[in-house]
């Protein structure tokens, strides 16, 4: 066994952090306290044991007893309206939405899917389904029907919440008609409730409700009170409280449920690292995004605090925007993306010079960044110049698997999070220090962590719990800074996080590959020029790919990325070769990838091979050449004709695109989506079929609801720059490159000679 396995060994029996862990679950309201905080056994123990508790009870009913006119949601939409829910209010919501569901006949254990955005009825639907048993999922709106269909499918959902639009960059997303076609695929679900949010016309089928008609009559104080059949579920500790699709793993689709009490401590843990205490908090990310549920939802409603929510993305109608707001809810603490506060720097720079100034927030006290690393320049931004005064910033890491922010570089005065006896090691599993790059293992328990897994098992044990022996492996690569910190570089796998998403490569190649012009494709995670992530793709084509207006075919390649997938997962660059040769394989290829200079706009420019040894891949334009790295690209030689395209902004779509990402980067990025206005006529075909199977009637016409008027006009989406970037070269030293190398093989293996 190699050297180091003995140290994380060691490490790894101390059992979790007691001293830390002791005060965040007294802080629950437990209906039967646990036995004990943890028991040692397999995949880190068993937490909790015997303890009782509902998350409904915990985070809205009990601050409704003690403190029932604190405000507990802050909410705004994109077109400007408002709405304030007390804790009382609240409470009141979720209990009559808890006796709705209950009297469709749903109740412990069964699966609620939330198609919703980010309104005041989503974080209703979230503690109904707690208060009764129900487990939840949240479902990204901006998911394609086929995408969403497969979403829905993989947690066997009884029923669905979905809205009629959305609002988006000034236009209005067609949710119910997404979720319709789906649901025609799907062969369809027992129920679908829908909230009208823009007033749009929809489709109207059996087993259809409106969201507030279905709430007539059953709220408590109107027509009846409380009664004993309205009590919260009473449920132990692990019970599910939702489930969240991971990015497939080596093709399989994976799903993991993570439990009631591990999700409230693992928020109220942040909480106790002094991040929010006493503060009205805004967390600017995307609903379906698990960190913002765990410590923008759970977090401060757990701890009695006031939570922002805001619908659509932070630069509409102006960039000033998500100053605006800050400053009009008072906000104390921001949690978002490092691509958000990236954009709001440039902004910041922007509206300094023009008519609008963004003025002070003297209210902020502090910054919370994760879902990507975040560079120097923004974390020094953050910290003296967002709010016009310095506030407190930290960068966390967290994962799914263990249901959000576990680690903090800066807690808040003297308040730490809970230690998880972080090591780093090479492939061999010795630890490995002084600035070596290793992956991260965690060898002490962490509470948040999952309780159960739909799909393969093993899948995950491989993953996070068999490769070194007692501790819990990330698959992330980082290496330790002089003053103990950890720098982020990469993954060991082919999942990437994009603005907090994950987003699976390998998937991304399956779809290329799927297309009848690809015959060989590549897949690579790249950085733009603000220091994001992206995906960058290198394909070859086919005899008839070849004959094609090559930009036309990395277009309807992106959009069937797009249509699959989602938005973020679509390549935002696209080289385009002629061959994979035996000299372009694998990592180097991924290298060589990851340093190819990308043109500014999205029309196609010709590079040329330069495999001289102090030369790399350059367009034909370009004065300097880049200099390679260790050689590697030296012995690159691809032949013929290469083209490199930039495909960031798709202006031939028009407005009212979405990715699915944060609430920044939709704007310019995704799916093409009908328009305000939307006539469901054509679509009348697709709806007739939607739930066949179901005990659905067919034929019969939509029911149609009036329009909205007065929506505001659509707004150009911003104009993106050059991408640039690069891949870590530490995968390869781990020894863990991409799965399914298999698909590297040069066109002529695949196709039965050589591609043209």
């Amino acid at each position: 066994m190699a050297d180091g396995i003995p140290e994380v060994g060691r490490r790894a029996t101390a059992g979790p952090d007691r001293a830390a862990w002791e005060p965040v679950v007294a802080a629950l309201p437990w209906a039967r306290p646990p036995d004990r905080l943890w028991d040692d056994g397999p995949r880190h123990g068993t937490w909790f044991p015997g303890g009782r508790i509902n998350a409904a009870t915990a985070c809205i009913s009990e601050h409704a007893r003690r403190t029932p006119e604190r405000v507990a949601l802050l909410w705004e939409g994109e077109p400007g309206d408002r709405r304030e829910l007390t804790y009382a209010a609240l409470d009141a919501e979720v209990t009559a939405l808890a006796r709705a569901l209950r009297a469709l006949g749903l109740g412990v254990g069964d699966v609620v899917a939330l198609h919703l955005g980010w309104i005041p009825e989503t974080v209703v639907a979230m503690f109904a389904c707690a208060r009764i048993g129900a487990v939840f999922a949240v479902v990204p709106t901006p998911l394609p029907p086929e995408a969403l269909a497969d979403r829905l499918r993989a947690i066997s959902a009884r029923l669905l919440f979905t809205q009629d639009g959305a609002w988006r960059r000034g236009t209005v997303l067609p949710l119910k008609a997404r979720a319709d076609e789906a649901l025609s695929a799907l062969g369809g679900i027992e129920h679908t409730i829908v909230v009208r949010r823009t007033g749009i016309d929809v489709g109207w089928y059996e087993g259809d409700r409106w969201y507030h008609d279905l709430l007539v009559g059953v709220r408590p104080g109107l027509r009846r009170e409380p009664s004993e059949a309205d009590a919260p579920a009473d449920l132990p500790a692990d019970h599910p409280l939702q489930v969240v699709s991971l990015a497939n793993r080596r093709g399989q689709p994976l799903t993991v449920a993570l439990g009631t009490a591990h999700s409230l401590v693992t928020a109220l843990a942040l909480q106790h690292a002094g991040i929010a205490d006493g503060s009205i908090l805004w967390c600017a990310g995307e609903n379906s995004w698990l960190g913002t549920q765990v410590h923008g939802i759970y977090g401060p409603l757990v701890a009695g605090q006031s939570a922002v929510l805001y619908e659509g993305t932070v630069d509409v109608p102006t960039h000033a925007r998500g100053w605006e707001l800050l400053r009009r809810y008072a906000v104390t603490t921001l949690i978002t993306t490092p691509s958000v506060l990236r954009a709001m720097r440039s902004w910041s720079f922007e509206l300094a010079i023009g008519d609008e100034p963004i003025g002070p927030v003297p209210q902020l006290r502090r910054v919370v960044a994760f879902g990507e690393p975040m560079d120097p320049e923004v974390r020094e931004w953050a910290a003296t110049g967002l709010a016009g005064h310095p506030v407190s910033v930290a960068d966390g890491w967290g994962q799914v698997e263990l249901g959000g922010i576990v680690l903090l570089d800066n807690p808040i005065d003297a308040a730490r999070m809970p230690d998880l006896g972080e090591l780093l090691v090479d492939r061999a599993g010795s630890v490995v220090t002084d600035g070596t790059p290793g992956e991260l293992v965690l060898t002490r328990p962490w509470a948040g962590t999952l309780v159960g897994v739909s799909g393969p098992r093993e899948t995950i044990d491989e993953a996070h719990w068999s490769r070194v022996p007692g501790s819990y492996t990330t698959g992330d690569v980082a290496r330790s800074e002089p003053d103990g910190a950890l720098e982020f570089l990469g993954r060991t796998d082919e999942v990437t996080s994009v603005s907090g998403q994950l987003v699976s490569l390998g998937e991304v190649r399956d779809v290329l590959l799927e297309h009848p012009f690809v015959a060989v494709a590549d897949v690579v995670e790249r950085r733009d020029q603000l220091g994001g992530r992206i995906i960058a793709a290198a394909v070859v084509l086919t005899p008839d790919g070849v004959a094609a207006d090559p930009t036309l075919v990395a277009r309807d390649l992106g959009r069937s990325v797009r249509e699959s997938l989602g938005g973020l997962a679509r390549p935002r660059v696209l080289l385009l070769v002629d061959r994979f040769g035996d000299e372009l394989r694998g990592i180097e290829r991924r290298r060589a990838l990851a340093g190819i200079p990308v043109p500014d706009g999205p029309e196609p420019r010709r590079v040329t091979s330069t495999p001289s040894s102090s030369s790399w891949w350059r367009p034909s334009t370009s004065p300097e050449p880049r200099s390679g790295r260790d050689g590697v690209v030296d012995r690159v030689r691809v032949g013929g004709d290469e083209m490199i395209l930039d495909l960031g902004d798709d202006d031939d779509e028009g407005p009212g695109r979405d990715d699915g990402g944060d609430l920044l980067h939709p704007a310019g990025d995704g799916c093409p989506d009908e328009p305000r206005q939307v006539d469901l006529g054509a679509r009348e075909g697709i709806h007739e079929n939607r739930r066949a199977g179901a005990g659905k009637q067919e034929g019969r016409p939509p029911h149609v609801e009036h329009r909205r008027d007065g929506q505001p006009d659509a707004l150009a989406a911003d104009p993106r720059g050059v991408r640039t970037g690069c891949v870590p070269e530490v995968l390869d030293d781990l020894g863990r490159p991409p799965q399914r190398e298999d698909r590297d093989e040069p066109a002529e293996d695949r196709q039965g000679g050589p591609v043209p």
